[in-house]
């Protein structure tokens, strides 16, 4: 049995990691998703989130795999928290502010903080709230938390602790292994009030001991939650262009630590005239996820190598130098590369780009199908977002 506090960083073991879920994922998931019973015992959930978040495998892959198995009304609760990774990453491409004004908001928190070490206590499990406690130590030492435990840990951090929920929000994004600009920012926002104005999360004693089977029953909680407030985010705006597909002739694929399986189904390996793959570590933001992505980058070259013409390069940095280089071996003028939303990645593409075309370079990312398809419908809540499931999937659930 695999350590339930490690994530191999290779396709091969996720694949292993979605063949022991797809059993369990129809009625068992939905009807154990939200107990937590400790990071040493088994759960419902499918602890797939490194993977996807990085793309070693696709949600398409995932899904497919699940609704063969399952009828999809059985599989509808996994597909959907599935699809909640798609719907945060389409709602913030179309509303890339809200990712800036986190960043200043976290910055002007941690400057104008009043009580540092309220802050260090709280990341450090010193606070004295049980469970809340023994879920920043775990967090810390596993680079993983339950989705349920996630929530909980931020209405403790937001109305109990009364802490600034910018620098919550960071000490996730600095410790998780599936850190995710998106999903992470937006579901804080969400507990906080901000996401879905006036709407709010709030952890209870009774909810607590009752889906960690009375693990942890904490007392002293706040009773109420104040939503939080800012000014309006303003309507969503057009996604971003991409192209579909990639250009015809040679080019050098380019794999980042946001799709590390780009020969998996979309491109052609025989289009390619080389590769490159790095996981730069300034595009994650902790120890944890620079870690995996490490991992999972090196399992991308050893597989692209099996699959390309010409050589495979590992870049320590993502920089127009190294890419450079990499084109000019390959004796290409093109490269082509996934997609990278918002975030690091994509900030980083968006600066290479001048330093490239003044060599005679173009940069070309390609979006996936999948997020074509299901992003444009991310303009509003989630609710409205899962309306058009089914009709996306190509499945109509039995009821």
């Amino acid at each position: 049995m695999p350590d339930p506090g490690k994530f191999a960083p290779t396709r091969e073991a996720a694949l292993e990691s979605l063949a022991r879920f797809v059993p369990v994922a129809g009625r068992a998931y939905a009807e154990g998703r939200n107990f937590d019973p400790g990071p040493e015992a088994g759960s419902a959930v499918s602890r797939l989130s490194p993977y996807l978040r990085h793309r070693v495998i696709t949600e398409a892959e995932v899904i497919d795999r699940v609704l063969a198995r399952h009828d999809p009304a059985a599989s509808e609760k996994f597909v959907q928290e599935v699809l909640w990774r798609t719907y945060w990453k389409g709602w913030l491409e179309m509303r890339p502010w809200v990712w800036l004004r986190f960043l200043e908001t976290r910055d002007r928190q941690r400057d104008g903080l009043a009580d540092p070490r309220a802050l260090a206590d709280a990341e450090a499990g010193r606070t004295g709230v049980e469970g809340f406690d023994d879920w920043a130590r775990e967090l810390t030492q596993k680079g993983y938390l339950h989705n349920h435990a996630r929530m909980w840990f931020a209405s403790i951090w937001i109305f109990t602790l009364r802490l600034p929920w910018a620098l919550g929000a960071d000490f996730f994004l600095r410790r998780l292994v599936d850190a995710d600009p998106a999903s992470n920012t937006l579901s804080w926002r969400w507990v906080a009030g901000l996401q879905t104005p006036g709407k709010t999360y709030l952890a209870t004693r009774e909810n607590i001991a009752r889906f960690t089977a009375g693990r942890f029953a904490p007392s002293g909680l706040a009773t109420e939650a104040h939503a939080l407030t800012e000014p309006p985010s303003g309507p969503a705006a057009d996604l971003p262009e991409a192209a579909g597909s990639p250009p015809t002739g040679p080019f050098l694929l380019l794999a980042t630590p946001e799709d590390l399986s780009p020969d998996q189904g979309w491109i052609d390996p025989a289009a390619m005239a080389a590769a490159a793959v790095t996981a730069d570590p300034r595009l994650s933001f902790g120890e944890a996820a620079r870690r995996f992505t490490a991992g999972a980058a090196t399992d991308a070259a050893d597989r692209l190598a099996g699959r390309v013409e010409g050589p495979v390069t590992n870049l320590p940095a993502l920089d127009a130098g190294h890419l450079t280089s990499a084109a000019r071996a390959a004796g290409v003028r093109t490269i082509v590369t996934p997609y990278a939303p918002v975030g690091p990645t994509a900030e980083a593409l968006a600066q290479l780009v001048p330093g490239l075309e003044a060599e005679g370079l173009r940069l070309v990312q390609i979006r996936r199908d999948w997020d074509s398809r299901f992003w444009p419908h991310a303009k509003a809540g989630f609710f409205a977002f899962r309306k058009h499931i089914p009709g996306l999937l190509g499945v109509e659930a039995r009821r």
